[in-house]
């Protein structure tokens, strides 16, 4: 169990039967009455934010989460299909679920997987992940205005803005937080 003085961004508890990440914290203590502490948490579930708030001391679960090494095997129309590395067994979650992560997933690649209850929940990856360009326009040689950019496909599917040096075949950083380009590696 966790007490309120255990709270930082980022821990995960349950209350209520329901699992949930704090998003944001604050102690506060009102005119009269005990300590309070209000929390912004995300429900790990179905990804929505409310606020909850708690009296200091008061005592929260912790939730049955396990993280497992996984190899992503592939899509199934709006499914991930991922192999255990341990027991070869195999789980579909939901592309839904994992904020858009789904479109740096390569396939026979290792994840580490965030399972609630048996469950997956969602992925852990990379913040700078490197992938090949597969189709983008030819840059056009003496354009030479600063911050151009043109839309690339990569070797997953997904597709962000590349400055016009960037060719096909080229292998690019990408920050998988906000898909920008980082650079050519």
């Amino acid at each position: 169990m966790y007490s309120t003085t255990d709270f930082r961004k980022g821990l995960k508890m349950e209350v209520e039967g329901t699992p949930f990440e704090i998003v944001d914290f604050q102690h506060f203590k009102p005119g009269k009455g005990g300590a309070m502490v209000r929390t912004k948490v995300r429900n790990i579930l179905t990804r929505r934010i409310q606020d909850i708030t708690f009296r200091s001391g008061e005592k929260v679960d912790k939730p049955d989460l396990e993280t497992r090494d996984m190899q992503f095997l592939y899509h199934q129309d709006d499914d991930l299909v991922f192999m255990d590395m341990t027991t070869y067994e195999q789980m579909q979650m939901p592309a839904a679920v994992t904020g858009g992560k789904d479109g740096f997933l390569k396939d026979g690649q290792e994840y580490r997987v965030l399972l609630y209850k048996g469950r997956p929940l969602d992925i852990d990856i990379p913040l700078i992940f490197v992938l090949k360009v597969i189709d983008t326009e030819p840059g056009v040689k003496g354009d030479t205005v600063s911050n151009v950019t043109k839309p690339a496909t990569l070797e997953t599917g997904i597709a962000v803005q590349v400055p016009i040096f960037v060719n096909t075949g080229d292998r690019i950083k990408v920050d998988t937080r906000t898909r920008e380009y980082l650079g050519r590696e």
